[in-house]
């Protein structure tokens, strides 16, 4: 094992946000869902609002379009929440993370480049595509988070996570830049678009994985039948152990409820803005998309500086004090969000969004590295973290999906959204700053 702080791993270890946020911004957060909306399309019929809604046909059955994308991700984070436990005990047990982190990473890879083929008239095999693709990314970063405490110490946390979040930002835009100017000047299919995606992923994942130390195995002898019940076993026992550790429970409930938030909102608010906000007609009397694809890349790139800020500032007051002031901003969101209809409205609120997006994920990350007690079995810890996160991403984009195809509109979930932030608030009002140890804002 290679000593703590050392550079270039810590470098390679970051690349990984370089390499896998295309999927993020590209996939889930701008081209992906207004190709999805525009494409998988069977009839509409106008809503009590006289706005069109769009329905399509999935198993026989009929959903509002944006609702079935709610749903297939909602169940994607389902079965990371069932498999990813397992997975990571053996990991634990065996010491292969960077194994089961390549095995996620490429079946993401690959299931991005299978969009290419999607057919809205084989929706059922076609949902299979985002529906992997979001196993893949999200299995992979159980992988990747678990590797933080083993690179870095405890006062270099916030600095190192925000890095990586920064650079996956820079990487992002600089490939959803490429993709619009081809298709905008060569008229080059959108398609392409997710083909490169899945290349861009898996190819620069390379550097990372050349530079992650290898852990030496800890057991040679073939998992068995009982390994597989390890996961949940070690869930069990991180959850005994917080049992004594109260600062940590309390944080871990604030986390669960306020995150299932923010990552219901990175999921869908594309959806939200091509949706409900009065864009602009093209020449082809379509909505013209290019106003929203705009805002989301202004929301990255404000999302580096805030990402920066909040790192920054948890040195001054403290990494609870940043997160209440995180939280707090995603009740304004939400407040707004509700009320807004013009794309003026939607590119201030996109500004907002993006200056806390990227802190509130890096801080809570680095916090709670930060708060985990000494131990080895990192993957147990951050398997529990991810758990959680899933089970919020299972329940919020349910809820979320649930009341758009109930009102078939979105401004009813938005409101849900907001009371989730305020018990999230409300939890971390229960914890003190002093319960993050001592070294948080150092090296910074």
């Amino acid at each position: 094992m290679s000593r703590k702080n050392d550079p270039k791993v810590i470098n390679g270890w970051a690349f990984y946000d370089w390499a896998n946020s295309v999927y993020n911004l590209v996939i889930t957060s701008t081209i992906f869902p207004i190709f999805f909306q525009n494409v998988a399309v069977h009839y509409t019929r106008i809503n009590g609002d006289d706005r069109e809604v769009s329905l399509v046909r999935f198993f026989g059955r009929e959903f509002v379009n944006t609702e079935l994308y709610s749903y297939i991700f909602s169940l994607s984070f389902l079965i990371i929440v069932l498999t990813v436990p397992i997975l990571s005990g053996i990991a634990d047990y065996k010491g292969n993370k960077k194994s089961f982190m390549k095995f996620f990473c490429y079946m993401g890879a690959f299931a991005c480049i299978s969009l290419y083929f999607f057919d809205k008239d084989q929706l059922e095999l076609s949902m299979l595509s985002p529906f992997l693709a979001s196993i893949g990314f999200w299995g992979s970063l159980v992988f990747y988070n678990a590797y933080l405490p083993e690179i870095a110490t405890p006062d270099q946390h916030d600095r190192v996570s925000a890095k990586g979040f920064s650079l996956g930002y820079i990487g992002s835009v600089l490939l959803l830049v490429f993709i619009l100017a081809m298709n905008k000047i060569y008229n080059w299919d959108i398609r392409n678009g997710f083909l490169l995606v899945g290349l861009w992923w898996a190819g620069f994942a390379q550097i990372t994985y050349s530079r992650l130390p290898e852990r030496e195995a800890r057991n040679t002898e073939k998992v068995d039948r009982r390994y597989l019940y390890k996961g949940f076993q070690e869930l069990k026992k991180v959850w005994l152990e917080l049992q004594t550790i109260p600062r940590l429970k309390k944080f871990l409930a604030a986390f669960f409820t306020f995150n299932m938030g923010v990552q219901t909102i990175m999921l869908l608010a594309v959806l939200f803005a091509s949706t409900e906000i009065d864009w602009p007609l093209g020449p082809d009397g379509e909505k013209d998309s290019s106003g929203l694809i705009i805002s989301i890349i202004i929301i990255q790139l404000i999302a580096i500086v805030g990402a920066t800020v909040m790192s920054r500032l948890s040195k001054r007051i403290g990494n609870i004090s940043v997160l209440k002031i995180g939280v707090f901003i995603w009740i304004l969101v939400c407040v707004i969000a509700y009320f807004i209809h013009t794309p003026t409205e939607f590119y201030i609120l996109a500004a907002i969004v993006g200056f806390v997006m990227g802190g509130i994920q890096s801080m809570s990350r680095s916090t709670y590295a930060k708060m985990l007690p000494d131990t080895k079995d990192h993957a147990s810890y951050f398997s529990f973290y991810d758990v959680l996160e899933k089970m919020g991403l299972v329940i919020g984009p349910f809820l979320f999906g649930w009341l758009n195809g109930v009102t078939e509109g979105m401004r009813t979930s938005v409101l849900m959204l907001m009371f989730i932030f305020v018990v999230g608030m409300g939890l971390l009002f229960l914890m003190k700053n002093s319960d993050v140890p001592e070294g948080a804002g150092e090296g910074l």
